[in-house]
């Protein structure tokens, strides 16, 4: 099952809103087939398996890491494949939330005489795709917020320089999570400060996520990196106040601008909606101070990724990764769980899942 759950992390961040997969088919203490699910729409990790087993999965044990779905959505299912390939037992490290199947391709798989087991390394195989079950549960992405720190808490130096806080091996790290979201969010300070690409530049080609640019006012320069380059889709997340004019030359290079809300501040909760219901179903958010406080203040951060660069740069001026109007008492401080430390070079990152127990009232952004 370590293998099936090694062999699904591979491909984080291809698979679109659907889950990562691995399966590991065993046959008289031999693998005989391996396979994991590669693009959304393509043979799912069962069938790859069953097919590099060949004659050999009769009598087999599968080993899989998300439960084998049952109806036909892009492909047909799973667990009727296995039972037509007569294996003889299922391990399942976790069951799938998704409606559809959700406990039936067991029972289905159990029906026609298969042994199957539940629950093998299942805390790993649920951390693995925490974002399907986000999505899955609550229709709508699952947002990890990733910032780089200096030891005092600052993203820039007073006069906004801000290259390089972290190290190489971080950066690198970043350009990965790029690839495994589907969005990355900042907002039009950003682009206005730092004239960012925001694209995956990793050593081989990458998936490409959907450039997000929270602009109330639509700020953004035409002449920016995210307008200019066709290498993604750029999305401009605005408000109905936004200027018919600035919208027509936006569209004119390419650029979709979305309205999310009345105004003066884009509905950060609609507009997580609305990019929902567009498929994309994770968002890399590496916004400035102003962009990260609102989310986080408004509940809709899942995940934080912090790397803390072991420099002090100083400054009451200096901007900060988390800036909003903040709590009166320690008590009411939002707090980090499940938290665990990588190093990267020099650089440590720290990262958490904040415990909301907050209501929804806010959740617009800041002017930007």
């Amino acid at each position: 099952m370590r293998f099936a759950l090694q062999l699904a992390e591979k491909s984080l961040g291809q698979t679109g809103i659907n889950p990562v997969v691995g399966c590991v088919l065993v046959k008289d203490g031999r693998i005989v087939g391996i396979g994991t699910h590669l693009q959304r729409g393509s043979h799912h990790a069962e069938v790859h398996a069953l097919q590099m087993a060949g004659k050999e999965a009769e009598g087999a044990t599968a080993y899989v890491t998300l439960e084998p779905c049952s109806h036909y959505g892009r492909t047909p299912p799973c667990a009727d494949r296995l039972v037509a390939e007569k294996v003889k037992r299922v391990v399942v490290a976790c069951t799938d939330p998704n409606p559809k199947v959700a406990g039936s391709g067991i029972e289905k798989l159990r029906s026609h005489g298969i042994q199957v087991d539940v629950g093998v390394l299942e805390d790993e195989a649920r951390a693995l795709n925490e974002m399907y079950n986000k999505f899955i549960a609550t229709k709508l992405p699952f947002v990890t917020l990733k910032s780089a720190t200096t030891l005092d808490g600052k993203i820039a130096s007073r006069t906004g320089d801000s290259k390089w806080i972290s190290g190489e091996l971080s950066r690198s790290r970043v350009h990965m999570l790029r690839h495994r979201h589907q969005g990355i969010m900042v907002g039009v300070e950003t682009v206005i400060a730092d004239d960012p690409l925001l694209t995956a530049r990793l050593e081989v080609t990458s998936l490409q996520p959907v450039r997000l640019v929270v602009d109330s006012k639509l700020r953004i320069p035409l002449e920016a990196q995210v307008v200019k380059d066709r290498t993604t889709k750029t999305i401009v997340l605005s408000t109905n106040q936004a200027s018919i004019e600035q919208i027509l030359r936006l569209n004119a290079l390419g650029v979709e601008v979305i309205k999310c809300g009345d105004g003066p501040r884009v509905d950060l909760r609609k507009a997580l909606s609305i990019l929902a219901q567009r498929e994309i179903g994770s968002i890399l958010l590496e916004g400035g101070g102003r962009l990260n406080g609102a989310m986080l203040e408004a509940g809709l951060v899942d995940k934080i990724m912090l790397f803390l660069a072991p420099k002090i740069v100083g400054g009451a001026n200096s901007p900060g990764a988390f800036m909003f109007e903040g709590f009166e008492r320690m008590a009411d401080a939002i707090v980090l769980e499940r938290m665990t430390m990588e190093r990267f070079g020099d650089d440590c990152c720290l990262t958490g899942y904040p415990r909301l127990e907050r209501g929804e009232e806010e959740t617009c952004s800041p002017e930007s």
